[in-house]
């Protein structure tokens, strides 16, 4: 029978239809009619199930930049998600359950990989947490939601990539939508005026709840955007010119998103590329962060005042918003981080082991705020409930190991993108994995001042780039039968 249907419908009729709902999509977002559009995205995933895995992932892929939340269409909801594609991936997940009993299984070097049992221990800790929370039921709700963001992203995806090609087709699939919303967030903001730097905090609305999400998108994406440039023939300047042009897209979004946490972010991986490019050995790596470290602290007592002194804000001038990075006395985006990172702190010191339960910062952290720390935007009611950090995060709500689990999932990425990179027998997986990986520490970097990964905007690309590596170590690494790329 599936054989029938995909001769039927082959697959660039399902793409089609995929590029007619978009078109309907927007149609229908312009008229302010939200529910006519989720009937056939129902009927057309539900045949994308039935023919072929693969292609329902990578159109969740597609989707993913396009996605809005429920509370956009209903506010007021206690539970929030993003449609259609979260209730799409617990679909994918009962059906990963469902194939697995008929013994459809990933493959057991996947299964084996450091990555994958690093990602398991992350996930066994959360539902010890959820069991130990302070609230059960939120927990377990972000704990099926963190389940089937991996289970998509991660293990459906990493037998996806065994083919090379792929991984380039789930790059370029959120890179195009991706680039719809973001010309649409230019075309807002241009309206008025790209140097506005407060009307850039909502002009990606209703696809991205702020710019700083927005801006990890970005931050994430560019480095695999020069490596798929990189794969262009140099003869074949036609492609090349386009590609010049989204990249010059992409870095003007960067710009006049006006996130420092993408601008440090990008910045601090471009150091990682010069450090990988360069083979600096790991050893000196590591002793000039502690000799950085120890600097740091032997002048902390002035660089305090320094700082201290900083009264620059943000703003729509690109230098005052550089300058107001540093700015701790006065800005309160950075003071507002501040105090949520210190809330944090003093909940895992409550409770060190199992934390609060996964979820439950927004909820826990208003009783832990100081009123020396708090700015005019701080909320004692969870309105705007988030660590800032992916780190802080997990230690408050799952507790020493919370932070561990996170840690090893990033060191075993870390570790299998270099060994990717330096032992590799193929030009076109060393540029790759070297894209994706930098697109990762981008993200490492700016976890430590947001926080997204219960979010499908930054899910699909740190989990995806993370099954990634491991397809490239597992299945590419050591090929040497295909046809090298250009490097």
């Amino acid at each position: 029978m599936i054989a029938g249907i995909q001769e039927r419908y082959p697959g660039f009729l399902l793409w089609g239809i995929l590029i007619l709902f978009v078109a309907l999509n927007t149609i229908m977002l312009a008229f302010e009619i939200y529910y006519v559009p989720l009937i056939p995205a129902l009927l057309l995933f539900v045949v994308l199930a039935i023919v072929t895995i693969d292609k329902y992932l990578l159109a969740i892929v597609f989707f993913v930049p396009l996605s809005i939340p429920l509370s956009t269409l209903n506010e007021g909801l206690s539970l929030d998600m993003y449609l259609p594609t979260e209730p799409l991936l617990a679909g994918l997940l009962l059906l990963y359950m469902l194939k697995y009993l008929m013994g459809d299984r990933v493959d057991i070097r996947v299964l084996r990989h450091p990555v994958t049992l690093a990602i398991f221990f992350h996930l066994a800790w959360l539902f010890i947490t959820s069991l130990t929370s302070s609230d059960p039921l939120v927990s377990f709700k972000y704990l099926a939601s963190r389940l089937w963001f991996i289970v998509g992203f991660y293990l459906v995806a990493s037998q996806l990539f065994k083919k090379e090609k792929n991984m380039h087709t789930y790059a370029w699939l959120f890179i195009i939508a991706f680039s719809g919303v973001i010309i649409y967030t230019l075309i807002n903001h241009a309206g008025y005026g790209l140097n506005n730097q407060v009307m850039a905090h909502s002009v990606s609305k209703p696809f991205y709840k702020d710019h700083t999400s927005y801006g990890a998108t970005l931050g994430f994406i560019l480095p695999v955007l020069v490596g798929l440039f990189i794969f262009i023939k140099r003869e074949d300047t036609n492609t090349r010119f386009l590609m010049v042009l989204l990249l010059m897209l992409f870095l003007l979004a960067t710009v006049v998103s006006y996130t420092r946490a993408t601008w440090v972010s990008i910045f601090a991986s471009l150091g990682i590329w010069a450090i990988i490019k360069l083979k600096i050995r790991i050893e000196l790596v590591l002793v000039g962060v502690f000799i950085l470290v120890a600097f740091f602290l032997s002048i902390r007592t002035q660089l305090m005042v320094q700082l201290e002194q900083n009264r620059v804000e943000s703003s729509g001038e690109f230098t005052e918003h550089v300058q107001s990075i540093s700015n701790i006395s006065t800005d309160q985006s950075n003071l507002e981080r501040i105090n949520r990172w210190s809330c944090a702190y003093r909940m895992w010191k409550d409770k060190p082991l199992f934390g609060y339960g996964p979820g439950t910062y927004q909820f826990e952290y208003g009783r832990y705020q100081r009123s020396y720390e708090k700015t005019r935007i701080s909320t004692d009611f969870g309105t705007m409930g988030s660590a800032h950090s992916e780190y802080l995060g997990p230690l408050s709500e799952a507790g020493f190991f919370g932070l561990i689990s996170i840690l090893m999932v990033i060191g075993t990425s870390i570790y299998t993108g270099l060994r990717v990179y330096f032992t590799s027998k193929r030009s076109s997986i060393r540029i790759f994995s070297l894209a994706v990986l930098i697109g990762l520490f981008s993200y490492y970097f700016h976890g430590l001042l947001n926080n997204f990964l219960d979010t499908d905007k930054i899910s699909v690309l740190f989990w995806g780039f993370t099954a990634m590596l491991v397809a490239m170590d597992v299945y590419h690494r050591d090929d040497q039968n295909k046809e090298e790329q250009p490097s």
